[in-house]
């Protein structure tokens, strides 16, 4: 099977740039110099009308760690009832606890909320002390369809180790969609290390901006 190649962009020119060099995939971000945060309804509203390609929205309500108080969960339960009104394909999202353990009971509300869009679980997972068990336990969960991670490392190469590991656990449950400093130079590199399906970058395609 062909690898998909997803592109993260924040500007309406990323976006169109990244789907005419071959991106299959946008993740839809604003502040990718805070690592994405919910874009405005504009922006949503303009790639789902102006793109061919399907479009996962990143749900984040501000920069700095996963732990979120109830009036931030608001937001993004809000943010995603808006994708879902809007069309959206997917939504990108995460949460942690205090202890650095992924936040299992609000993944789970906010993913049935998700339904039917794909629910994608983002790097947050990359900050939990074992990533390999804390994909265990979105297994376990039911209601996710892909993990972008980089097997707690910088890069996907650092993780590779652990990646490989997510990759072998994942296998035919949900998609796990190699992320970490993924570029057009080395896709091929990391594809024939990891064959896996859905790889993930700001410069998959090349430079979009």
């Amino acid at each position: 099977m062909e690898l998909l190649k997803e592109v993260c962009v924040d500007t309406p020119d990323q976006a169109l740039r990244a789907q005419a060099q071959g991106a299959q995939r946008i993740e839809l971000c604003a502040r990718l110099d805070l690592d994405g945060l919910t874009p405005d309804p504009d922006f949503i509203r303009f790639a789902l009308s102006s793109l061919e390609i399907p479009v996962h929205v990143m749900i984040r309500p501000r920069g700095g760690d996963f732990v979120y108080s109830p009036q931030e969960v608001e937001q993004m339960r809000e943010a995603i009832l808006h994708c879902k009104r809007a069309g959206a394909p997917g939504v990108v999202f995460g949460a942690l606890r205090p202890d650095g353990s992924l936040d299992l009971p609000l993944i789970r509300d906010l993913a049935l909320l998700a339904k039917p869009m794909k629910v994608v679980i983002h790097k947050a997972i990359d900050q939990t002390p074992d990533p390999v068990e804390a994909l265990g336990q979105l297994l376990e969960l039911g209601v996710v369809d892909k993990v972008l991670t980089s097997g707690g490392a910088p890069t996907a190469r650092d993780g590779a180790g652990t990646l490989q590991e997510m990759l072998n656990l994942a296998a035919g449950r949900l998609e796990v969609i190699v992320a970490g400093k993924v570029t057009n130079e080395n896709l091929e590199d990391l594809h024939q290390l990891f064959g896996a399906r859905e790889y993930h970058g700001r410069r998959i395609v090349g430079e979009v901006g």
